[in-house]
Order: structure tokens, then sequence, then C-alpha cells
């Protein structure tokens, strides 16, 4: 039987996708195939769609999807540590047009990894982009601490939630924004010290300054773009620096280049797959998620699981406001 796949034929969004039988592809060198049972749902895929996003695709039909974890069903020649019926999940980077929104899925053995004892499939398709993208600027780059302060926007994003997390980990003080006075309370559950409504008469920058004793905040982790940076940066501190990961209100922003000048402090462009694709970081990013899920420290929270068919309904409550929050999954029932 062929398997099917969620396929996208132009830059029209979620709502032109269409579920079809594709070939059964066979490994090549240095390649597995999983038989698929989840992947999640990312913010990127929605971007990809509209090529709003950093990468775009070589050619349609194209797949989107960057998390999945199935049971290895084939392994090509020169791959090495991996057992037929073992269950992996993939690891985020810019994958072409073999994205993970299918049953069978072929894909180079550097971007998988073994899937955490003790974690489901579904629960096992939701962790690597989430608690890595929030690890390397928190864990690698500013190399945050006790005495460190950490603001987080949107903090609700599933990303946002894992920094949030692992700074608390690390043993920063950590600030989440939101837009919403509902989410306060998991904010907090999530790590956050302080929490921002952002609401328009909200002076973001004087919150900051309370909330760190007028030190400012020593690194930022902001998916939003334009409509917030300018409100925060007057609370920078010195040597300070933002990690821009997204564009959430569809805009890039112009640069606060008055703060940055007097706290000299870096504007970081942040993109996961540059930290993926090298092994020695990639490394230490997957031996951080290991050991602290392993130790209980960090968990998937999982909101809402559609099965295969129900991809778009998916997309549509993952692209609305919710009360509740954590990784949206599909199974495909494999």
């Amino acid at each position: 039987m062929m398997p099917r796949a969620w396929l996208l034929h132009d830059y029209k969004g979620y709502e032109s996708l269409s579920l079809e039988d594709v070939a059964l592809e066979e490994p090549g060198e240095g390649e597995i195939r999983l038989a698929v049972e989840a992947f999640a749902l990312n913010w990127g895929d929605m971007d990809l769609m509209w090529d709003r996003y950093s990468f775009s695709f070589p050619e349609f039909p194209a797949r989107v999807g960057i998390e999945a974890a199935g049971i290895v069903d084939a392994i090509g020649p020169g791959v090495e540590g991996v057992k037929l019926g073992e269950r992996m999940g993939t690891l985020p980077y810019f994958y072409g047009n073999r994205g993970a929104s299918t049953e069978s899925l072929v894909i180079d053995q550097r971007f998988v990894a073994k899937a955490p004892e003790g974690l489901s499939a579904v629960e096992s398709a939701s962790i690597w982009m989430q608690y890595m993208t929030a690890f390397f600027p928190l864990g690698e780059v500013s190399r945050v601490g006790p005495g460190s302060h950490v603001l987080v926007t949107a903090a609700t994003s599933t990303a946002g939630a894992a920094a949030l997390q692992i700074g608390k980990i690390l043993g920063a003080n950590m600030i989440g924004t939101t837009r919403f006075e509902r989410n306060t309370d998991y904010l907090k559950e999530m790590g956050a010290n302080h929490v921002i409504v952002t609401g328009e008469e909200t002076e973001i920058a004087a919150a900051i300054d309370h909330m760190t004793d007028s030190h400012g905040v020593d690194a930022v982790f902001d998916p939003v773009g334009a409509s917030l940076i300018h409100r925060y940066s007057p609370a920078l501190a010195r040597d300070s620096r933002i990690f821009f990961y997204g564009t959430l209100d569809e805009q890039f922003p112009s640069l606060p280049i008055i703060d940055m000048f007097q706290k000299n402090a870096v504007f970081h462009p942040y993109s996961l797959f540059n930290y993926v694709e090298n092994p020695e970081t990639c490394r230490r990013g997957m031996d951080f998620v290991y050991e602290m899920i392993g130790s209980g420290r960090l968990a998937p929270s999982i909101d809402r699981v559609y099965p295969m068919e129900e991809y778009k309904e998916a997309f549509d409550y993952l692209s609305k406001p919710r009360e509740k929050h954590g990784k949206v999954v599909v199974t495909t029932g494999i």
C-alpha cells in the first residue's frame, strides 16, 4: 500500500494542502526510513507555506513538517548505530521537500535521534524543536545563570515556554510576556519569575527595570518582530544580546540603534538549524535534552492530538489564540 502525505503545490497556506498517495521511497547512502507514527506542528510551518520563512522550497509539490517520531523500517548503506524497529525522532533542520507530514519519511541519519526512554510516539515527536531552540541561546551563547536576567517574549509558545523552563534550570531570573492575563499562571508554572501582560498601556521597559532591580535584561528570546522590540530595548543590560528567531507580527523590526549603542547590545538573528548542522554543538544540545528529560526536569506538554486526516483542522487550532498550551501533534495511525 502506498503511504500518504500532505502536499503543498504552491505558497497558498495550509488550507491549500491536499492528502495524497505518494511513492514509497527507499533510503540512499547514509539515510534511514521511518514509518512515521506522529508529527508535530510548528509556527514556522505556517510561515513556510506562505514563503515567509528563512528558507524556501526548492520545488513543488512539497511536504511541510520539521518534527516527527517513527519506527525505523529501512536502513540505507553506510548507516551505523541504527537498528530496524527502533523508535527515532527527527532533529530540526531544513528538510527541503522531505517534510514530516507523511506516513513514510526518508531522512539523513545525521538528523535523527533515538527517542528518549519512557516517552510515547506523540511525546517523542514534540521535544527537539522546542528544547533545542531554547537551549543554544541560553545555554551555549549567552550562558545565562544565577544573576542573569532573561526576557522571553510570546512566552506561551512552545519554544517560549521551553526557554522559561531551561532558563529556570540554569538559575536565571526569567521574565515572560503574554498578550492575555489568563496566561499568567501557566507561565509561572513553566518557570517565569515575573510575567508582563503587553497591553497598549503597559510600560514594558519600566516593568523590566523593576523586575531586575534596574539591571536590565542580559538576553532576550524574541519571535515577535517589529511591534515589541522598541518597547523593551530601553531596559537592555550592558553587553546584552537579542536572539531574534521569528516574526509573529509578520514584520522585521527596525533596530533600536541608540539603545544598542548605549548598552553595547548585539542583535542576533538566530536559526536553530545552524547549531543542529554542526555535529559538536548538536551533540551538546542533544545531551542536555536527554539529561533533562531523563531526570524529569523537562517533560513535553501536549495540548491536542489530531488524526492524519485532520491536519488542516490542527493548523486551524494552532493559528488561533488558545486557552490551553503545549504541542499540537498529528498521529498517522501506524
